[in-house]
């Protein structure tokens, strides 16, 4: 401020001849003192004041140097307690209170830059009896008024880029709730497979345990201890199951969305992903058909599953393309990439967990069960999921019962 104040200032113009002048230090000052603690301000404007004085003196001292030095001094006294009572003004009405009141701003700017000149005019009627006239009035309150608007019009510019930046951050954020919450609606697939699968080994061990018994073998407490175990399994799982379940039951309209927002979301999320990678990717999406607004969490736990294994499919440039298409009672969704072609022996076990054909820089595997989950959801809504080897492509293409969206999953 010590700075900027001064230079600001020599941004003039001298509307009664060559003592009282008029620049753009003030509205700078003002813009200072607003993000300033309280308790400095006063201080900020003495050091200020002290500064503008002193800018201004040196700089008339090294144009005229035949200028008398105390002439100077008291040719910038007024300026000097035109800035310091422009600090205590805004210190004595606490303008900061009010600053996200565009208009509250403006008028305070306004009423500190008249009450200032006030004083600035005194002092010089004093030191070199300046007389103004009713013109010469209306002349300051007209660049007050000015300097005033200035100060709101860059108020406001900053607030709608505060605001801007708030929106961004607010839209990023829940572009990121969406995809951990679909992450979760596919652990939930798993982990419901995972319950099914260990009902059905309680079962076949205490069967196991009933067996050994009736022939009396010693094996068979083992073998109820091993369906206990399994048991305490399960019931753990169903507790981390409700636990998710209570997480994503929790719909509102909010978390239902039209298909071309789920798209561009998707194509948002993706080119984030494929920069990370390092890798050049353009992305298409088209949207065919009319559809019903869709489960967010469910569509996006499918498809941007099926999207980021294209982009990391894809060496180091190249296409991916996303195709939506209403088919009546059921939806066609196409993800394509030009990647390499899948060969038959690995088509026949694409969809396995744990299978995977892409290593990091390292050489270490993926965990290879994006496409593993997306076939069980797949099968869960009872739908279908196929690949085609096309020339330059490679396509996904899943056929499902519009329904499957239509709620949560």
């Amino acid at each position: 401020m010590i700075f900027a104040v001064p230079a600001a200032g020599e941004l003039k113009i001298y509307p009664f001849g060559e003592v009282f002048r008029i620049g753009l230090g003030p509205p700078v000052m003002f813009f200072f003192l607003l993000y300033l603690r309280k308790e400095r301000i006063i201080w900020a404007g003495l050091l200020t004041a002290a500064a503008v004085f002193l800018f201004r003196t040196g700089l008339e001292t090294a144009s005229f140097h035949e200028q008398d030095l105390i002439l100077s001094f008291s040719h910038h006294v007024p300026a000097f307690i035109y800035y310091f009572s422009y600090a205590c003004l805004f210190r004595l009405f606490y303008v900061k209170s009010h600053r996200n009141r565009l208009l509250g701003v403006g008028f305070a700017m306004l009423g500190i830059d008249l009450a200032s000149n006030s004083i600035e005019l005194f002092i010089d009627y004093l030191l070199f009896e300046i007389s103004l006239s009713f013109n010469d009035i209306k002349e300051i309150i007209l660049i007050a008024l000015a300097r005033s608007f200035i100060v709101v019009s860059l108020l406001n510019m900053l607030k709608l880029n505060e605001a801007h930046t708030r929106e961004k951050h607010i839209t990023e954020r829940n572009e990121y709730m969406l995809m951990l919450v679909s992450s979760l609606y596919e652990e939930t697939v798993y982990l419901k497979k995972t319950l099914t699968d260990a009902e059905e080994a309680t079962k076949e061990s205490y069967h196991l345990y009933r067996s050994l018994k009736q022939e009396d073998h010693p094996a068979s407490q083992e073998a109820l201890k091993l369906a206990g175990k399994i048991h305490d399994i399960k019931k753990d799982n169903q507790r981390i199951y409700a636990g998710l379940s209570n997480v994503i039951t929790n719909e509102s309209p909010k978390d239902f969305m039209s298909a071309e927002e789920l798209l561009q979301l998707t194509v948002q999320i993706n080119e984030k992903y494929a920069i990370a990678l390092k890798k050049k990717v353009t992305f298409l999406s088209a949207v065919s058909g009319e559809h019903p607004p869709y489960h967010a969490y469910t569509f996006l736990s499918l498809l941007n599953n099926l999207v980021s294994n294209a982009v990391e499919a894809i060496p180091k440039e190249g296409f991916v393309q996303i195709k939506l298409l209403s088919q009546q009672e059921h939806i066609e969704l196409q993800v394509r990439n030009s990647g390499l072609s899948i060969s038959d022996k690995y088509q026949k076990v694409i969809f396995e967990p744990g299978f995977t054909t892409k290593y990091d820089e390292q050489g270490n595997p993926s965990t290879g069960i994006g496409l593993a989950h997306v076939k069980e959801i797949v099968n869960g809504f009872h739908g279908s999921i196929e690949l085609k080897n096309e020339q330059g492509s490679v396509l996904f293409q899943i056929n499902i019962p519009v329904q499957a969206f239509m709620q949560k999953g």
